[in-house]
């Protein structure tokens, strides 16, 4: 018989206006096991909800993993850091494991998404000037309008939402920003021989759960080739099984000349992300050009390879291509005067909700809650996303689209 223990958890939520961070703290005597089911959050009173925000998309394994939380404590307990002047005995081992599953010759290990995109830039700089002879200090970079891959500078210099980035100029000159998803805008960005790389997101997530059109990512692809820029790909939170695949540009079967992971890179426990590419890309920084204190470290190294096993043995991708499909059927039966429009792949959904003096898509998030289900609008406010672990079974899925369908039908 399974034993009752207390357990302490914390997970930060709080009800300010236009945010809808719960402010869950629980202690309370739970069955273990019950806990690492992975979808479920509890608030400081006991009421459950489901978790379909998942840290936006950190907790693709579910929270609390047994097996990465145990790979996190047996390391935790042996070899935590070390100084960049030595080598540790993971390093290695998650090098060869991360470079052999993606299909690179290479890896960085960095922190967090935005530092993998940071070093995606440097990367495609650094061969801008070393390959492509670019003219020094001349290369420029594009993104897409909608991006967003984090809050640093260069983050804030290329994006295009006013309303985070104002007051932090002056910018990171040479990024430059065209529509998404408009592939004569692309050609002829390529076509200026300054230009080092094109960085996109296969699916815009913060920007609103934007798909492009079918054959896109081929498009991009073939135009990066044919104009020799690197085509760097975020799949910060589109990859590691989110859009029923491995990546999301698996869908189209392309392969980017970099490629950025982060957020579920570690099952959300530790934060662990890395930027892949090809011995012609990499061996263009030299020593003393890329460092990181806590890249690499021993526990990023060991609770990473943990989560890909994971990732890989239990099928999740798999699984959200199961579960996404039926969420998806579910969503399509919601009323258009409410929910205009639903898009996405797999378990990465968005709802786009009309605006309305009795309803936005705020409300809904409050109903939803009310309801027993987290989720929250995107920076593009009329946008729900729906993204909860890829661990979600079908029982539970079924009773999450009831409680979304009651939740709209509502109003």
């Amino acid at each position: 018989m399974l034993k009752t223990i207390p357990v302490t958890f914390d997970i930060v939520t709080s009800l300010a206006a236009n945010k809808l961070d719960i402010k869950v703290q629980w202690i309370t005597s739970v069955n273990p096991v019950l806990c690492l089911s992975g979808v479920f959050v509890w608030d400081v009173e006991g009421n459950q909800f489901y978790d379909f925000l998942s840290a936006c998309s950190s907790m693709n394994h579910g929270h609390r993993h047994p097996r990465i939380l145990s790979a996190l404590h047996a390391q935790t307990s042996r070899l935590t850091q070390t100084s960049r002047a030595f080598h540790n005995s993971l390093l290695g081992l998650y090098e060869e494991y991360i470079c052999t599953l993606f299909g690179y010759d290479k890896v960085l290990p960095t922190n967090t998404g935005t530092e993998g995109g940071e070093t995606a830039c440097k990367l495609a700089r650094s061969w801008a000037y070393r390959v492509k002879a670019v003219p020094k200090y001349q290369a420029k970079i594009i993104f897409a309008h909608g991006n967003f891959w984090g809050r640093t500078m260069s983050a804030f210099s290329c994006s295009s939402d006013v309303s985070s980035t104002e007051d932090f100029g002056p910018y990171t000159p040479g990024l430059e920003l065209i529509p998404y998803n408009h592939v004569p805008t692309l050609e002829r960005a390529l076509q200026d021989p300054h230009t080092a790389a094109f960085m996109v997101e296969p699916i815009q997530g913060d920007g609103g759960v934007v798909v492009p059109d079918p054959g896109y990512l081929t498009q991009v692809r073939h135009l990066c080739d044919k104009y020799n820029v690197l085509w760097i790909a975020d799949e910060v939170q589109t990859g590691l099984g989110r859009t029923g695949l491995r990546l999301a540009v698996d869908h189209e079967k392309v392969r980017p000349d970099i490629l950025i992971l982060g957020k579920s890179l570690s099952g959300g426990v530790y934060p662990v992300s890395a930027v892949l590419c090809d011995d012609h890309i990499s061996s263009t920084i030299r020593v003393g050009q890329y460092g990181s204190t806590f890249g690499g470290n021993p526990v990023a190294c060991r609770v990473a390879m943990e989560a890909l096993q994971v990732l890989e043995e239990e099928k999740l991708a798999e699984n959200a291509a199961r579960m996404g499909r039926l969420l998806r059927d579910g969503l399509s039966k919601l009323p258009k005067d409410v929910v205009r429009e639903v898009r996405g792949k797999g378990l990465l959904q968005g709802l786009v909700v009309t605006q309305t003096k009795d309803w936005d898509a705020w409300k809904v998030c409050l109903r939803l809650r009310d309801n027993g289900l987290l989720a929250k609008n995107t920076s593009h406010g009329s946008v729900i996303r729906l993204a909860p672990p890829l661990t979600i079974k079908e029982h539970q899925m079924q009773e999450c689209v009831d409680i979304i369908q009651r939740t709209i039908m509502s109003f």
